[in-house]
């Protein structure tokens, strides 16, 4: 819980933290990757062969080095939007009889020399574990059955043996499995109604929970706070005796997914937004809450969460998708995802899952060069939440100032509040605590009060630059991490336009 204070601009600001307050077990998964077949993602970023930095599998060694970095848990693939077209069995077998086939998603030609097996041997280098979604576009039920038994099965059938012919005995065992991609969106490959949506996912979920009742399937949302949101929410999250064979301890649907992007031209606007990101999160969970009030379901199944599998700082305007989507992300940008993970900090009980779109190249943090990898401005706060901020969130009060300009979308503006310091905190299972501080100002620093903080030596990570338009290049990095230490007594400056991170032992 994260509560907030509003003080005028002549105050000294303070921020209260509270070790012994546990508020919720931070999921893991929340510091997921996304790897789509979108412009270089896959080719020429994670799949590179004949480059001398890729290993015999064909993998850039240089991207493998900085997800293991990241400690990435959990990669969502093949798509996106590309889902909606894609057919698991054009990307299995010998490479040479594999299809290529026109992508209608972003208007490319889809060769298949990079499929199932070697994403799951990608994942197994990589040390995380992979999260399909299933083609609720073009695809079939059959289809998604047979890529289920292709990927968990052990038994003697025929995708299962597929898979041994194929060169792998032991099953995959993929946990996690999305019914389907912003189905709801105009721009997909059969778009579909709420209602017709909603009947094929229960359909859909039904029968792959009968194959494999292990898995955890997740639910097509859209923002969190539509009327899709809303109605898919009420058909899907319910109980059936008829669903799981009448167990009161289990349900068809797991997490209910979400997407939102944000992107601003003026940073104040800029480094907010993610705000809506939250309230989204807060607004989906309520969905979630009414339909199993409205459907009676028990008590002893569990909650489902919130899967936010597609978020980042992203203007299709600015780096179309048929192009590639390379943004060039500036610090402002970088403040704006260190809002976004303080909001998935702050909002920790109801998040099973989130997926920055994407991990390499595409809207990515992280940039391949034939010659090395360039780390975005927006690599350095994913990086230290992903390291530091694990084990669960802790009770914090920030008393500051508060933005009151404009905001991207304007509903934020009556429905959160925009403080120039943005935080969140956590304490990791060794009792280490971590205090995440962004400085949205572009033009004050900040000197503040901090309570809760052991006197001692307190770790500091700094994440800045000269200003918020600065970007980095393969030439040169103008925003990084600077490390250094603070007694932890008097006051604290937060520097403008920057995110730190403290740590100490509680």
């Amino acid at each position: 819980m994260a509560s907030f204070t509003k003080i005028s601009e002549e105050e000294s600001p303070s921020i209260i933290v509270h070790p012994d307050y546990k508020v919720a077990k931070i999921n893991d998964n929340i510091y997921g990757g996304f790897t789509e077949h979108m412009g270089r993602c896959i080719y020429g970023g994670i799949y590179d062969p004949g480059n001398p930095l890729s290993d015999e599998n064909g993998f850039r060694k240089d991207v493998i080095e900085a997800m293991k970095d990241l400690n990435v848990p959990v990669v969502r693939y093949p798509g996106g939007n590309f889902v909606a077209t894609y057919h698991w069995l054009d990307g299995v077998g010998p490479v040479e009889n594999r299809p290529k086939r026109p992508e209608l998603a972003w208007l490319g030609l889809e060769p298949n020399t990079f499929g199932t097996d070697e994403f799951m041997k990608w994942c197994e280098v990589v040390g995380t574990e992979p999260y399909l979604c299933l083609n609720f576009g073009t695809g079939t039920l059959d289809e998604a059955l047979g890529w289920l038994e292709y990927c968990n099965s052990t038994q003697d059938t025929y995708y299962a043996n597929l898979r041994r012919k194929n060169g792998r005995e032991e099953p995959y065992n993929v946990k996690y499995w999305a019914l389907g991609n912003e189905c709801w969106g105009p721009w997909q490959v059969e778009q579909m109604t709420k209602e017709d949506y909603a009947k094929k996912a229960y359909q859909w979920a039904k029968a792959l929970k009968l194959l494999d009742p292990s898995i955890m399937l997740i639910l097509c949302g859209e923002t969190g706070y539509s009327s899709w949101d809303y109605y898919v929410l009420k058909e899907c999250v319910t109980w059936s005796v008829h669903g799981l064979g009448g167990d009161r301890t289990k349900s068809l649907i797991d997490m209910h997914s979400i997407h939102v992007y944000t992107a601003d031209k003026e940073h104040l606007a800029n480094a907010t937004a993610p705000r809506g990101a939250e309230r989204a999160i807060q607004m989906a969970s309520a969905l979630i809450d009414l339909a199993r009030i409205e459907n009676g379901v028990p008590e002893t199944v569990p909650r489902q969460t919130i899967c936010f599998d597609e978020w980042n700082v992203w203007d299709p305007v600015r780096a179309p998708g048929e192009l590639g989507a390379e943004e060039k992300y500036t610090l402002s940008d970088a403040l704006a995802v260190a809002v976004f993970l303080n909001g998935f900090i702050r909002q920790a009980k109801d998040m099973g899952m989130a997926n920055i779109a994407q991990s390499v190249n595409v809207i990515s943090p992280l940039m391949t060069t034939k010659d090395g990898i360039i780390k975005q401005t927006i690599w350095w706060p994913l990086l230290l939440f992903s390291k530091y901020m694990r084990g669960h969130s802790v009770a914090v009060n920030v008393r500051a100032p508060e933005y009151t300009g404009r905001t991207n979308p304007a509903w934020i503006r009556a429905a959160m509040e925009t403080p120039y310091l943005d935080a969140s905190a956590s304490i990791s299972d060794d009792g280490i605590v971590s205090l995440a501080v962004a400085n949205l100002s572009e033009e004050k620093d900040f000197e503040v009060a901090l309570q809760g903080v052991t006197k001692g030596e307190v770790t500091v990570y700094t994440v800045g630059g000269e200003n918020v338009d600065v970007v980095n290049t393969s030439d040169e990095e103008k925003v990084g991490i600077k490390e250094s230490s603070w007694g932890g007594e008097g006051k604290f400056t937060f520097g403008k336009h920057s995110f730190t991170l403290l740590r100490w032992k509680a």
